[in-house]
């Protein structure tokens, strides 16, 4: 996963006077928790994380302090101004190497559908995963391939699972799923290819065949 570098100064006082000053000359009051230790204020300019917040991708951080202090963190929370949206605060954890940590990762979809291609219509359920893992076996994102899926059949979170994670989702939890429309169309295909996608050669799809499946909870 990559990793973004900030660069802060540690706070000497934490007061709302002292913090109001820090965000009028642009600076973005901070905390780091974990690491048995008390948590350390810091602020940083708040231009140094946009690369970190507007985007879709997710980051590990690491915090560089004046002389020479260096922290490896992920962003724990953090707290918009409800009408300028500009940053009050954020919140970091500090990680370590070999400690498990849990993040939500993006999915990125591959291959068209044949179901779309049949004139169905691809709905997400989930954008990110939430997984659990060593910080250097976490991926930037999760592929999952769609290439199969027809009309009626879903992508379950087994269809992605991997050695360097743990998927913190229910076995039935519903990625994406391939939804009828108007301008559906007959399968192209004949029942040759049929047997070519058995159910056991796509073990992480079904056909929706029953209202209300397990999964199927989020559109």
């Amino acid at each position: 996963m990559k990793s973004i570098t900030i660069n802060g100064s540690k706070r000497e006082s934490v007061g709302k006077k002292s913090t109001k000053a820090l965000r009028n000359a642009g600076q973005v009051p901070c905390v780091l928790y974990g690491g048995g230790q008390e948590p350390l204020h810091f602020a940083a300019e708040e231009i140094a994380f946009q690369n970190l917040i507007y985007t879709p991708d997710v980051h590990t951080v690491e915090i560089q302090l004046e002389g020479g202090k260096k922290y490896n963190a992920v962003l724990q929370d953090i707290q918009f101004h409800p009408v300028t949206d500009a940053i009050l605060h954020m919140d970091f954890y500090e990680i370590f190497e070999d400690t498990p940590i849990t993040m939500e990762i993006p999915i990125h979809t591959v291959g068209i559908p044949r179901g779309v291609k049949n004139g169905g219509v691809l709905r997400y359920n989930l954008r990110r995963l939430k997984v659990k893992g060593l910080p250097g076996d976490l991926p930037d994102f999760i592929e999952a391939d769609v290439t199969k899926l027809k009309i009626g059949q879903k992508l379950y979170v087994t269809a992605v699972e991997s050695d360097d994670f743990k998927i913190q989702h229910p076995d039935n939890t519903v990625i994406c799923q391939v939804r009828t429309s108007r301008n559906i169309v007959e399968d192209l295909e004949d029942e040759e290819d049929e047997d070519e996608v058995a159910a056991d050669e796509v073990p992480a799809t079904e056909v929706d065949d029953a209202a209300g499946a397990e999964g199927d909870s989020k559109e």
